[in-house]
């Protein structure tokens, strides 16, 4: 089946009391027993539900894997894969990534014994000598948020593999529509399903797609025992997102693209971020492991003062300032002062994310009234 017609039609059944052909919103806390243990499969709905159990289903299909688990949020989904580890485990993670992430890491797993080795990914061969008797987990996301630097996947699964090592790599830039990193040799594959596959600005979100039964159980046992779920109408507005997000990854993707060649060729733009461009260093291993290079991209200003920049930012009609993603409107942001705040600024600045950074998510709307729009922004 192609990816497509499974996102309208995986994990998804006409109810079998009514014959609806979408998804109820099971709104319940419980369920009645016949006698005591004796159920129809659900006793309560922190440990099932059947609206979230129909996304988990549906997200396992549309990444190519076996089994999946919904949370309250990507970042509860992220603390989920955390619990996995024990006080002196080590963890080797991008340092590109999501200041939601990093704050976890660093604010509260540092201090229950976790280290973090934070490393350039775009090259494997510099990972492994972090790797010791202790290192448990490779933390990777792909294109990076917010630089777009791009990790091989492949070749990152190979060397977790041959280390014994658990591989999860955050897909929430790319999408199962672009990238299925399951595909590619990764243990576990997380989404913000907050951003593209929620896809309206209207849900927070997260869920895990993995293949090894084993590893679900526990993240299962996790997901129950911790308690951050989903409510059941969160599910359904992430599987009404599902049924369209080809459509739209398709005009998010062409959009990016025009407007990412539209800013490298605008004299006061001084560098574009954007996987996309032919001599961007990932972009061979881009064209490899995806699909389409997304509507994601960072930019700056050849005036990189911050006057300038927060002008720009507060001109745009169009691109709304916000932090998030993925959704069908366009946003701008400043990851210094806003999704990124959380990085002390000397580590920031030392991995490239400058205070003059600018990021785009760009949305669906007409391309030629975005470009108008930063147009008038920029001057």
């Amino acid at each position: 089946m192609k990816l497509s017609t499974k996102l309208i039609h995986a994990g998804v059944e006409p109810d079998p009391s009514t014959g609806a052909i979408m998804t109820p919103i099971y709104q319940t806390s419980t369920y009645v027993q016949t006698a005591p243990g004796v159920h129809k499969g659900y006793e309560y709905a922190r440990s099932q539900n059947p609206t979230r159990q129909a996304l988990e289903s549906a997200m396992a299909h549309i990444e190519n894997g076996k089994h999946g688990l919904c949370f309250s949020s990507g970042v509860a989904a992220t603390d989920a894969v955390l619990r996995l580890l024990v006080p002196g485990d080590e963890v080797i993670a991008a340092n590109d990534m999501y200041g939601g992430t990093y704050r976890l890491f660093t604010k509260i797993f540092e201090k229950v014994g976790i280290r973090f080795h934070f490393v350039n990914m775009q090259e494997v061969s510099a990972i492994e000598p972090y790797i010791n008797s202790n290192t448990r987990l490779i933390w990777a996301e792909t294109p990076t948020n917010p630089l777009m630097n791009i990790v091989d996947i492949a070749a990152l699964a190979a060397l977790s593999k041959k280390h014994k090592l658990l591989l999860c790599v955050d897909n929430t830039f790319a999408s199962p529509y672009l990238q299925n990193p399951l595909d590619l040799g990764a243990d576990l594959v997380l989404h913000s399903a907050t951003k593209y596959l929620g896809g309206h600005s209207d849900v927070i979100h997260g869920c895990l797609v993995m293949n090894d039964t084993s590893l679900r159980d526990q993240l299962y046992f996790i997901q129950k025992s911790c308690g951050a779920v989903p409510g059941p109408q969160d599910c359904f507005l992430v599987l009404r997102g599902l049924k369209t997000l080809h459509v739209r990854m398709d005009r998010h993707c062409s959009n990016g693209e025009a407007i990412a060649r539209w800013l490298r060729k605008h004299p006061k733009v001084g560098k574009v971020y954007w996987c996309g461009f032919e001599d961007h260093p990932g972009y061979a291993v881009a064209k490899k492991q995806m699909r389409g290079f997304g509507g994601m991209m960072s930019f700056t200003l050849k005036d990189d003062s911050l006057e300038a920049v927060t002008r720009l930012l507060s001109s745009t009609k169009l691109f709304a300032l916000a932090e998030s993603l993925g959704g069908v409107e366009s946003l701008i942001n400043h990851p210094a002062s806003m999704t990124h705040a959380s990085i002390p600024r000397d580590e920031r600045i030392k991995n490239g994310l400058t205070d003059s950074l600018i990021r785009l998510s760009v949305g669906i709307e007409d391309v030629d009234d975005l470009i108008g729009d930063l147009k008038q922004a920029i001057g």
